[in-house]
């Protein structure tokens, strides 16, 4: 794209250009002149900074300043950033980092990729880690991040790390938790969630130890990166992943369902009765309330088909709940002492209550008994259907 049509995307698309820094005064000025030969749509988030940050904005009357009396945090920064851009009507904010390890000259990049897409769509710069004189800890440390983006949605990134991005303003998530480094993590997460196309796009980038401050600290930012993964992660397994399956699953009809889910689905014969012994397991035990999450989550853990562990799962509709509640009680009276008499009472919760480890014990034997026996006989029957698939 010449720099003419890039003026005029970045006006039609209504997109800014958004740098935080804190004391970047080597190359601050570097980054503003190349982003003003593409726009002068710039916000200039000072975070606090001590050096000669301010004396080098007070040169450019032509771009909207934000100054912040003490620093906070990148991930604050952009945030405000954030606000201050929807504040001034722009749809769009591309992020740049002041330190000069990225180049302006790669806005075009942005544009080109946005003018493609037919949906709004978060872009990430892709630096290319495994080039020569990328210190080796980034590069281990954008591993470990594109691992853990790929785990919590299923997205997979050469480069999930990098500040040069392209943010759709109106799909992004309003609130965030996160006030450092570890919001960049937050928000391509937390965006991918709501089912917005998270990519990368080729840029160059630059690491010159004479001029390049960073303000990343090693222990401390990557432990709190760590806790944020941790929390993400655990959030991914109990509803995110049993919320898309059943919006998925809402959408079929019951035929289409057989059809492509239990007859034509992936898997081997093996892995669907696995599957199907795992709902059943889960179903009978005591984990009220979170057997979907549990057997969804575990079924796209181990790789097996979460339809079949779903519908399994459902043995524990509320028709069987009495038969299962006297089952788990029945199994479990020899295992503990005093004597038992909840034939004589009402099957329900109450009476689960009043004799709980009776109860857990006994659910636990009856889930591991039905679930092998339903397993293997499910194994029988694909087998017999399906001889050649294993």
């Amino acid at each position: 794209m010449t720099i003419s049509e890039v003026q005029n995307a970045v006006s039609e698309k209504k997109i800014c250009v958004l740098i935080p820094t804190y004391n970047n005064e080597k190359t601050l000025r570097r980054v503003i002149d190349g982003v003003l030969d593409y726009t002068g749509n710039i916000i200039v988030v000072n975070d606090g900074s001590t050096d000669s940050t301010s004396e080098i904005l007070n040169n450019y009357l032509q771009i909207t300043v934000v100054s912040l009396p003490e620093n906070k945090g990148k991930g604050n920064a952009v945030k405000i950033g954030f606000r201050k851009a929807k504040e001034l009507g722009f749809d769009f904010a591309i992020t740049i980092d002041s330190d000069g390890q990225h180049y302006p000259d790669d806005i075009p990049v942005f544009i080109e990729a946005l003018l493609t897409e037919k949906e709004d769509v978060l872009l990430i710069g892709n630096r290319n880690m495994s080039q020569h004189g990328i210190p080796r800890k980034s590069s281990f440390g954008n591993n470990f991040s594109n691992f853990w983006f790929w785990f919590e949605t299923g997205i997979k990134l050469e480069d999930t790390q990098s500040g040069y991005r392209l943010y759709p303003l109106k799909k992004i998530p309003k609130k965030y938790f996160t006030p450092k480094f570890e919001f960049e993590i937050e928000i391509i997460v937390r965006t991918a969630w709501k089912h917005i196309p998270v990519k990368n796009v080729p840029v160059k980038v630059l690491y010159d130890p004479a001029e390049r401050v960073s303000h990343f600290r090693p222990f401390r930012d990557f432990t709190r990166i760590s806790i944020l993964n941790t929390i993400l992660v655990f959030i991914t397994l109990i509803y995110i992943i049993p919320r898309n399956f059943i919006r998925n699953f809402k959408k079929k009809s019951l035929r289409r369902f057989i059809k492509e889910d239990v007859l034509e689905s992936d898997g081997s014969n093996r892995s669907k009765a696995c599957s199907i012994a795992l709902g059943i397991f889960f179903g009978l035990s005591p984990f009220w309330g979170f057997q979907t999450a549990i057997v969804i989550s575990l079924s796209v853990l181990f790789k097996l088909n979460k339809v079949l562990a779903f519908v399994a799962s459902n043995i524990s509709l509320p028709p069987f709940i009495p038969f299962i509640i006297a089952g788990s009680l029945f199994i479990g009276a020899p295992f503990v002492s005093g004597e038992s008499n909840f034939f004589d009472q009402d099957l329900n919760f109450e009476l689960v209550k009043n004799n709980l480890l009776q109860y857990i014990i006994g659910s636990f034997i009856l889930a591991t008994t039905v679930s092998l026996v339903v397993g293997i006989g499910s194994y029988i029957l694909l087998k017999k259907i399906d001889p050649k698939n294993g």
